[in-house]
Order: structure tokens, then C-alpha cells, then sequence
């Protein structure tokens, strides 16, 4: 705010700072591609912790390479992953429709197809009622879809079909921010109706009329895959009982007597009551164990005319219309308001190398990652994926150069780093040596490589050793020294232990280690007390012969970490004036997130002038370049590299006589 005096005395103004701090990006959040037992089809997910792969993905399964991964990325000192679910080729999403009505010539008023390939959607429900809608809106509805396998539910009120709206069904529904996490939603007709309402649904009760001094019985039918139950007498309210006072109290005495007698039947049989949406009404839903129906939810009930004291007509049922307990996805009934169900399925085939590598305009597979603000690390587990019939083969659709080609192509664009796997039929210092140096095509200083594979226990068969990939546990030992050590020190050493491995598929003798490591393949060494190590810290562009400046993992994740924290710190010069005000603040801010590394030792040097410098001003930006609107920083530093070899000089000393 500008200080206008006009009176002797002291004026107070604040001045804004020039300093605008750069925060260190990011270095260990770990992106896995590759098929899990369930979760959301291509779509990204956020995990920090195991468990919450467990809750969106299925937990361990024997055909899934990820979840193995996962695991071991947790295990050794993981702390944030992305993981994107590629499904099996031939899998098949489950799905119903739901119908405007039940009687012949409904409409096809909402598809619900499950948003990821499976089996497991096949125990998803939808529950439609029109609970606060008004009676003038005939076009609203309440959904309610609930995972019966998981047991999470979503509800998502007052949706409509009027595609003008912005609570259009499809709009709601399908929306990946705030939409279904378990269904996509189309609307086959467009002139339907709503879909109709699950349950049965009676008219508004006068309380009064019901009477206590006598029994009241209602007969009931439930249309079950299991079996039907006909023609089954409930006591509903017996002599003397306490008559309720509302109509909720009413809907919790017919659920109780209702369930209590069904049970008898079949043995966990319940049903759920609550009032209708007018609130003077019952609505009454099977809530059968999907056990007891044989994998299935899907029941209808029925209230016909029972013994002389039936209070069906004082419960208003006597004209109510039995409808589909629940549209359920995969297992649905072709009738009673819902059609066209389409069992899921999981399928046989597991994703191969196009499905992997995804597609970039439909954002699938690999491609995926692209809605991801932030990853480091890259594994594709199944890039090597072992045939179960055959642990030392290669799974058969895969070709892993072309998939590390394009992951590799991926992670340079968003500075990542790719974790590659050596093949299951890499297993000696030949097959070794010969896939190192010919047989992986992808190389870059954004990608580096680690053998043998491990051999880790598996708690899905009795925890008998199973090999698996090695780029789970790698990824999980560089969070952990990221956050221990920090990017610069280089992930190998006795300190980088590979927790849970118990074994390995060739043990490298020094010899043989001395073939590989200069060849830029790091090992993975048992050593006595300190048990399995990572022993090489070198890049894909790592070996001797190629003398590339990004020969070490440290410092190219290092310059990777600084690209991406230049990045983000400097968006705010976009668009200022192009002149030395602009250039000194540029300096300043940048020495000043350089000089914070310094002194956490990330550099080479003994004063900062050794260790970096920061550039910006005539010397880097021309007039010409002001004139096209652009400035050039220059940012230089002098890495630590590791200390491979350590030699140690010993001389023996001759006698020396008395003096």
C-alpha cells in the first residue's frame, strides 16, 4: 500500500520480498503399471501403505506381479506409489440396465456397466428410490451403489434424467472427481422414464387403523435363485403387543418379524425395511447373505392374500407392485425391471506388451501415468512376467524391449526413473552378460538394471520361496535411502539391505561381479552378517566404454530431482518483465535452493563457489532472446559420485638399525 505523509511522524510500510522459496520436489513416489485382481481399469490410484492396496486392488493374487511388487515397495522403505491396473485381454465388465418399469414395452432407462473387467463386480448392486423427491419431479431419483463383496457403498441423490441438467445421471456418475468409484452410467433410451424402484414399495398407512387384539399375519413369497419361498405365514402383530407410534417404528417391527421367519427358511435370509419416500409408506428389500444365493443377491418379494386376520390391506401391499430386490451388476435377473445383465469375468489372458505400454490418446496402460502430477520411480513387473508353467520363460505376448523402449521414452519426458528387469531366463553370468550388452535395446541415463532376480516368500502358497522381478524391492531401498541418506547417496552399500529377500536365483561370486559392473549391470550380492545387498549403483548408460556423464543412479536422480524442483519453483516468471529486476530475483531464489543442498552435502566442494553456480543475466539471455520472450538460467553443480573402488595402500617397512 502505497504511504501518503501528511503528518510529522513515523510511517510503517511492508514491502513484499523478492524471495520466492523453491520446495525440493518429490524423489521416491514410486508409478507400478500392470494387471491386479480388481481395482478401476487404467485410472491411477494413490497409495500409501499396503493396506490401501489391499482395499483398491484385491490384496496379493498368484497372477499378479504388482501386488507382489507392492508389497516389497512397502517392505523396504516405500512411502507413496501410483499404481494404474492394466485388466486381462479377454476379461469382461459386469453390467445391467435398468428398466423405467416391469411391464411389458419398459424402456431401457440406465446402464450400469462396472468401471474395471472382472468377477468381482458381479456382487455390485444398485438400489434406486425416490426418497425427498418431490412427487411434481418424476424425472429424479436416489442411487445407491453398494460393493457387496467389499461392503462400500456411494450414494449420489437427487440425480435425473433430463439431460439438461447438471445432476443428469451420466454427468454425476461418471464424473472421476467426485463420481462412482465402481460403475460407469449410459442411458440407452433417451426417452425413457427413471428406472423404477428396487423393492416393493406400499402406499401411505393411517396408523390408527391398525389394531392389537388380535394376531395380524402377513403372507409372503421370496423369489430366490436358491429356491422359492411360498406361501409363508408371518405374525406380525401379536395379541396385546405395543402398537408402534410411527411409521419407522412400524418399518423396524416388520423387519424383525419378517427376518425371524424367513430365517427359518433359509438360513440367513433377512429383509430390510424403511420407510417408503413419502415417509407414510413401507418399502421393503431382500437382504439375503450372497452365500446363501449361490453368489447372488438378486430376490423379489411378494404379499398375496393369507389368513382372515392378513394386514396386508392395512399396510397398504395389498396393490403393491414386486420389483427386482436389487439391479445387480453380472448376476442380475433378465426380469423385473432390469435387463441385459452381463456376468464379469476375469479372463486368462494377462496383459501383453501393447497393453502395457497402453494407448496416449485414451490414456491406457503406461500411458495412464500422464494424469499423474508427480512419479520418480517407474516398475513394470509384468514386462517379464515368468509363465506359470515355467518360471525360467518368458510369458508369452511379452516383448520386454519394446516395453522398456517406451517406458524409458515416457520417464525421460516427465524426469522419472525406470527400474528394469532382467528376464526370467536370465539366470547366469553368460545369459547375463550376453542380455546386458545385446539383448536389452533400451538404454538411457533415465533407467537402470539389477540382477539376478529374488527369490522372496509367498504367503498365497504355504511362504515357499516364488522368484519375482527385483525392481519392487529397488524401488522400495531408493525411498529409503532418499529419505535416510537423500537423493545423492547412491542406493548400495551394507546399508541397503533388500528386506524380505531370502534368496536369489545366481549368486555372483567378485569375479563375476567385476564382469558385469562395468558393463553398467548392478548386482544383487549375499553378503555374511549383512545379508542381501544392493553392490552396483550404475545407470543404464553406466558402462565404462560409454563414458557418459550420467554414469551413476545418484546423480542422475540427483539432476533429475533438481530439473523437476527448477520447474515447479519458477512458474511464477512466466509472463514478468524480462529485464535484471527479473533476472536478480531469479538468482537469488535459485542460489538460494542450491545453497540449502549444499549444505546437506549434495555437492562436490568445499565452499559453494566449488560446488555450484547460478547464471542469469546478459551473459545468458540476449537481446534476441528478449525479443522471442525468453530468459536462459544456467545452473551448474559438481555431484558426489560413489566410491566403487576403495583402495587401500599398504607398504612394509624394512628394519631400521640402532642408531
Amino acid at each position: 500500500m502505497a504511504v501518503n505523509p501528511s503528518f510529522p511522524g513515523v510511517y510503517v510500510q511492508e514491502l513484499p520480498s523478492s524471495v520466492r522459496p523453491i520446495a525440493q520436489a518429490s524423489t521416491s513416489v514410486c508409478a507400478f503399471v500392470g494387471y491386479t485382481a480388481r481395482g478401476l481399469d487404467h485410472r491411477p490410484a494413490r497409495l500409501f501403505s499396503f493396506a490401501d492396496y489391499e482395499r483398491s486392488f484385491g490384496g496379493l493374487a498368484a497372477d499378479s506381479e504388482v501386488g507382489y511388487a507392492v508389497q516389497q515397495f512397502f517392505t523396504n522403505g516405500g512411502g507413496e506409489a501410483w499404481v494404474v491396473r492394466v485388466p486381462k485381454s479377454d476379461g469382461v465388465a459386469a453390467a445391467i440396465t435398468a428398466q423405467d418399469g416391469i411391464a411389458a414395452g419398459a424402456k431401457q432407462a440406465v446402464k450400469f456397466t462396472a468401471l474395471s473387467r472382472g468377477s468381482w463386480a458381479n456382487l455390485v448392486q444398485v438400489d434406486v428410490d425416490y426418497d425427498d423427491i418431490a412427487a411434481a419431479d418424476t424425472k429424479a431419483f436416489n442411487l445407491t451403489i453398494t460393493d457387496r463383496g467389499s461392503g462400500e457403498s456411494e450414494r449420489f441423490a437427487a440425480v435425473t434424467m433430463d439431460a439438461t441438467s447438471a445432476r443428469f445421471v451420466t454427468t454425476v456418475i461418471n464424473d472421476e472427481d467426485s463420481g462412482s468409484a465402481m460403475v460407469k452410467a449410459s442411458v440407452p433410451d433417451p426417452t425413457a422414464g427413471r428406472p423404477f424402484a428396487t423393492g416393493t414399495v406400499g402406499g401411505d398407512i393411517t396408523l390408527a387403523s391398525l389394531k392389537n387384539d388380535k394376531d395380524y399375519s402377513l403372507k409372503v413369497s421370496a423369489d430366490v435363485p436358491a429356491g422359492k419361498i411360498a406361501d409363508l405365514n408371518v405374525t406380525i402383530i401379536a395379541t396385546g403387543e405395543a402398537l408402534p407410534a410411527s411409521v419407522v417404528g412400524l418399518a423396524r417391527l416388520v423387519e424383525r418379524k419378517l427376518s425371524a421367519a424367513m430365517g427359518k427358511q433359509l438360513t440367513g435370509a433377512a429383509v430390510r425395511v424403511v420407510p417408503s419416500s413419502t415417509g407414510k409408506g413401507l418399502r421393503i428389500l431382500p437382504a439375503f447373505d450372497p452365500d446363501l444365493l449361490a453368489g447372488s443377491t438378486d430376490a423379489s418379494l411378494a404379499f398375496t392374500a393369507g389368513t382372515p386376520n392378513d394386514v396386508r390391506a392395512d399396510l397398504k401391499l395389498d396393490g403393491a407392485t414386486p420389483n427386482v430386490g436389487h439391479y445387480l451388476l453380472g448376476n442380475g435377473r433378465a426380469a423385473l425391471g432390469q435387463v441385459g445383465p452381463v456376468v464379469g469375468r476375469d479372463g486368462v489372458t494377462l496383459p501383453g506388451s501393447n497393453d502395457l505400454i497402453g494407448s496416449a490418446a485414451q490414456f491406457t496402460g503406461l500411458q495412464a501415468l500422464d494424469k499423474v502430477d508427480l512419479f520418480n520411480i517407474l516398475c513394470i513387473p509384468d514386462a517379464t512376467r515368468a509363465k506359470a508353467s515355467d518360471p525360467a520363460t518368458l510369458d508369452t505376448g511379452l516383448d520386454p524391449n519394446s516395453i522398456y523402449a517406451a517406458a524409458l521414452a515416457f520417464c525421460e519426458r516427465k524426469r522419472a526413473f525406470l527400474l528394469v528387469d532382467p528376464p526370467p531366463s536370465v539366470r547366469d553370468l553368460d545369459s547375463a552378460t550376453d542380455w546386458i550388452s545385446s539383448g536389452l535395446a533400451a538404454k538411457g541415463a533415465n533407467a537402470a538394471a539389477w540382477f539376478p532376480r529374488i527369490r522372496v516368500a509367498d504367503p498365497l502358497n504355504d511362504f515357499k520361496l516364488r522368484t519375482f522381478a527385483p525392481s519392487g524391492v529397488i524401488a522400495g531401498l531408493l525411498a529409503r535411502t532418499d529419505a535416510n541418506r537423500g537423493v545423492w547417496k547412491a542406493p548400495a552399500g551394507t546399508e541397503a539391505q533388500l528386506r524380505s529377500v531370502q534368496g536369489l536365483v545366481y549368486a555372483l561370486t567378485d569375479a563375476e561381479n567385476g564382469v558385469l559392473n562395468p558393463m553398467g549391470l548392478n548386482c544383487i550380492r549375499t553378503k555374511p552378517i549383512y545379508g542381501t545387498l544392493s553392490w552396483g549403483t550404475r545407470t543404464l548408460d553406466g558402462a565404462d566404454a560409454m563414458a557418459s556423464q550420467w554414469k551413476y543412479v545418484p546423480v542422475r536422480r540427483l539432476a533429475l530431482m533438481i530439473e523437476e524442483s527448477m520447474f515447479r519453483g519458477t512458474q511464477w516468471v512466466v509472463f514478468e518483465p524480462n529485464d535484471e529486476p527479473l533476472w536478480a530475483q531469479i538468482r537469488l531464489n535459485i542460489t538460494s535452493f542450491m545453497h540449502g543442498l549444499f549444505r546437506q552435502g549434495a555437492f562436490q566442494g568445499s565452499t559453494p563457489k566449488d560446488a555450484y553456480l547460478v547464471k542469469c543475466g546478459p551473459e545468458t539471455t540476449t537481446q534476441a532472446d528478449i525479443d522471442k520472450g525468453i530468459v536462459n538460467i544456467l545452473v551448474g553443480f559438481a555431484p558426489l559420485k560413489p566410491a566403487e573402488f576403495v583402495i587401500i595402500q599398504i607398504q612394509q617397512l624394512a628394519g631400521q638399525g640402532a642408531a
